[in-house]
């Protein structure tokens, strides 16, 4: 028989039903950028639109995420405090 080895696979439950069950209740960790923004943005676009997108975040020395953040706060300033 072969030994198991103690580092746990990608779908492995937990060895004791109670971590089972709390592994369900404990939120992923998360560092940096992903500690910062929260909330997700799903939006349908052309695959050549998209190749494009990566390929200027690429010449620009930056990721897609980080580019479309600064475009999206560029273009959707924070109003909270101006009056209307």
């Amino acid at each position: 028989m072969t030994e198991r080895n103690g580092k746990r696979g990608f779908a492995a439950r937990p060895v004791d039903p109670d971590g089972w069950i709390r592994a369900g209740d404990t939120p992923p960790e998360r560092s940096g950028d992903a500690a910062v923004y929260s909330a997700r943005l799903t939006i349908d676009i052309t695959p050549e639109l998209r190749g494009r997108i990566k390929i200027a975040a690429i010449r620009r020395g930056g990721t897609v995420t980080d580019m479309l953040r600064e475009l999206l706060a560029r273009e959707f300033p924070d109003t909270s405090g101006e009056r209307s």
